[in-house]
């Protein structure tokens, strides 16, 4: 007997892009086996083993032959059970009950069961844009994650329940039935948290604003109990709106990561609370196969760390870059997978071990203070934008009505953010907190007076020049929220009140 090749298209996800995987499936004389080779996991491994069966219980005849599937290129590392329909798939095709022909312009992508039916797997939206990247027109998958295939414009995406499905609608006969659309915008039932909620904190309400107008990062220290975790939590009501090109990432983000329930586009802007024990790797990203890890799925959102404090530091100097740079890079193996970044971090501490300082009922002694803050990194602080202290609300307040609303608040934040939008286009820039020393230079004009108090609590030592930089910016974003084009000296002692205590702030713009 001749010796037959086949060739199926799949892919696999290196860091958060899809890289191209050719199927290759050789049949020849000799006693019956099943190898796969080219750098795959445990999972592609025991592939044997779910594609054999799935083979004979879908009606067709797994060949008696020396069976070799190779997944090129062999020195990319291929991981998960999404080869297994592929892999079929080329069996079908070299054996001769598959038409090769019909699997040249198309790509597929899926889990077997051991009866042949079609499991989900994760990013299926990634593995979409990589099909019409790769200039094929048709994509197969299983039906459970089509309508995620569905968002990428100019595919042919098949929907089947079965290998007998796909092999059937490949043979020419009928197709299932399209993936219904998805209803978008959906937010979880119940009732959403709203800033109407909160009674006093009007400091902190308006360090809320600033920091969603210009995408800033804040810092909300206090004793328990005075609300900063339920402030923090109201952050997202405020945002704008993600675009249409930020929730395909992040969509695409929170798909590979299998946290994506394959329907529509994520419109909510993410935010991810991890607990402080959370190791290096889970917070920026890692592994031996290098995965996303939490400042990746609060991409364009928001990454919030309670009890700040409570993080060990390693984990916190491992978020220096991705807060600097937007990106975190992982290498593994001479190779560097690259995760998105770009979030606002919001942090929560107590004062003190025993969250009560300054007052009297603190009970902390000098060495437990000094300990307590050389856990928080002094360049780490450096990059946060807003640092705020916050108090109990008075008695006054909590049986009061509420300050302001959500939908005020984030009418607000937008109509700066467009304004932002307008003057950073085509900078590479998305907002105030994302502008850099040489952007500040040329897109924030600024009084001379305003430059004086900069200038002066530099001198003093309560600004670093990073620091002089971050004030610059939340300045103009005051600015942009009172719709002026020019940073006055206001928007600036209004940025050093937001940055230092009110007793040094008062001393350097005086």
């Amino acid at each position: 007997m001749a010796v037959v090749l086949a060739h199926v298209t799949t892919f696999t996800i290196a860091g958060l892009d899809p890289r191209r995987v050719t199927v290759e499936v050789d049949l020849r004389p000799g006693l019956p086996t099943f190898t796969i080779v080219g750098l795959g996991d445990r999972a592609v491994r025991e592939a044997r083993e779910r594609v054999h069966a799935a083979i004979l219980n879908s009606g067709f005849e797994f060949p008696a032959r020396r069976v070799t599937v190779n997944l090129a290129p062999a020195y990319l590392r291929k991981a998960g059970p999404g080869f297994d329909l592929a892999i079929a798939a080329g069996v079908l095709a070299a054996s001769g009950q598959l038409p090769a022909e019909a699997l040249e312009r198309v790509a597929v992508f899926g889990e077997l069961s051991l009866g042949g039916e079609l499991r989900p797997s994760s990013g299926v939206l990634a593995v979409a844009e990589g099909t019409v990247r790769a200039g094929l027109t048709g994509l197969v998958v299983p039906r459970e994650r089509a309508a995620e295939a569905t968002l990428v414009d100019g595919l042919d995406v098949i929907a089947a329940r079965s290998l007998a499905e796909v092999a059937r609608v490949l043979k020419g006969g009928d197709r299932p039935p399209p993936p219904e659309p998805q209803p978008a915008g959906l937010r979880p039932a119940g009732r959403l948290t709203d800033l109407a909620d909160v009674r006093g904190h009007a400091d902190v309400i308006g360090a809320l604003t600033i920091a969603a107008a210009g995408g800033h990062n804040l810092l909300l220290s206090g004793p328990p109990g005075v609300g900063k975790t339920m402030l923090a939590r109201r952050l997202p009501t405020i945002l704008p709106p993600l675009t249409r090109a930020e929730a395909l990432e992040v969509t695409r983000i929170h798909s590979i990561a299998g946290l994506h329930d394959g329907g529509a586009l994520m419109e909510e802007r993410p935010f991810r609370a991890p607990h402080h024990q959370v190791s290096a790797s889970g917070l920026v990203g890692g592994g031996a196969i290098p995965a996303p890890g939490e400042a990746s799925l609060a991409h364009h959102g928001v990454l919030f760390l309670d009890e700040l404090s409570e993080f060990p530091r390693p984990t916190l100097e491992a978020l220096r870059q991705p807060l600097e740079d937007g990106r975190v890079a992982v290498v593994r193996g001479q190779r560097t997978a690259i995760f998105p970044t770009r979030f606002m971090l919001v942090a929560a501490t107590n004062p003190c071990p025993c969250g009560h300082a300054p007052s009297p009922r603190c009970q902390c002694t000098d060495s437990e203070l000094e300990r307590h803050h050389r856990r928080l990194s002094g360049p780490l602080l450096d990059r946060l934008d807003l640092l705020l202290n916050v108090q109990r609300p008075a008695a006054g307040d909590l049986a009061g009505a509420g300050i302001t609303t959500s939908a005020a608040e984030r009418e607000r934040v937008i109509a700066a953010r467009e304004r932002q939008g307008e003057r950073l286009r085509g900078t590479g820039a998305a907002c105030n907190g994302h502008m850099d020393a040489a952007l500040l230079r040329t897109h924030v004009p600024i009084d001379a007076d305003a430059e004086r108090a900069l200038l002066e609590a530099y001198r003093r030592g309560t600004l670093s020049a990073r620091g002089r930089d971050r004030a610059l910016r939340v300045a103009r974003t005051v600015a942009d929220l009172d719709g002026v084009e020019r940073v006055s000296r206001e928007h600036v002692v209004v940025a050093l009140g937001y940055r230092h205590d009110r007793e040094l702030t008062e001393g350097a713009v005086a």
